[in-house]
């Protein structure tokens, strides 16, 4: 299983929407079809926790461009 981010809405195989801006569990096969249909990219942000070197952790979506 993977955790991605929806980049748009989505609708499961049980029938459950998912709004974009969503984290989700999908299995490779698809995460492969969300990738072809552009519901989830390819891009190198990161939405986990980012430390800091102060001890200050930011938890939001960090980008490589402003």
């Amino acid at each position: 299983m993977v955790y991605v981010r929806l980049d748009g809405e989505w609708t499961d195989a049980d029938g459950v929407d998912h709004a974009a801006g969503e984290m989700v569990d999908v299995d490779a096969a698809t995460l492969a079809q969300l990738q072809a249909q552009g519901i989830v990219g390819e891009g190198t942000d990161w939405a986990g926790p980012t430390g800091g070197q102060d001890g200050t952790d930011w938890a939001g979506p960090t980008s490589t461009t402003p």
